[in-house]
């Protein structure tokens, strides 16, 4: 039997909603090193993408999780504008993998898709990432549960639709989503992730 705390109630706002989702998975969004980021277009999630490149450096990993079409690619397309690598950012679904390597001398870029891997890290090993991770920035969608164990620290991205979000100019609201970044470890503890807002 539901709860009331199982469904939006109405008035609760999307954010609200959003966050209370996120948080389920894993994100608290009031807890030291979080931050929760209103995204109402695709080109403002890559905004975000190159805000959030700015605070990387050789050695960190990203997860990033939220369902199918949540935006997880576009973000990390604009990771990949940030940290300015060689190609496309695409989603590396059927590749499981592709490493972009840096343009300014920069980090690389490795972007993982463990969707179809069901397995934990034992299963990812044939990717190297363990090897790769010093060097470059590691990003994967669909990670939770399965690479966390390549690092002691990571950024958790959560990316969540909103609820009843704002309708943009055609009437839609589906493209607001409701981003939570949370640091984890001590590469992250006292950092500053307010920046992401601007």
């Amino acid at each position: 039997m539901a709860t009331p705390h199982d469904a939006t109630t109405p008035h609760e706002t999307a954010a609200h909603a959003a966050e209370r989702e996120a948080a389920g998975r894993g994100a608290t969004p009031h807890e030291p090193g979080s931050v929760g980021v209103t995204v109402p277009t695709p080109d403002l999630m890559r905004d975000l993408g190159r805000r959030l490149a700015a605070l990387l450096a050789p050695g960190d990993l990203v997860l990033l999780s939220g369902e199918l079409g949540a935006g997880k690619t576009t973000l990390a397309r604009g990771l990949g504008e940030g940290l300015g690598v060689r190609g496309a950012v695409t989603s590396p679904t059927f590749v499981i993998a592709r490493v972009h390597p840096s343009l300014t001398a920069g980090p690389a870029l490795v972007h993982v898709d463990a969707y179809r891997l069901g397995g934990g890290l034992d299963e990812m090993e044939d990717l190297d990432l363990d090897v790769s991770l010093p060097e470059s920035v590691v990003v994967v969608e669909w990670g939770d549960g399965k690479v966390e164990e390549l690092s002691e620290a990571r950024l958790q991205v959560v990316i969540a639709r909103t609820v009843g979000g704002p309708a943009d100019g055609d009437g839609e609201g589906d493209d607001v989503r409701e981003v939570t970044v949370t640091g984890v470890g001590p590469r992250w503890t006292g950092q500053d992730l307010t920046a992401l807002r601007a």
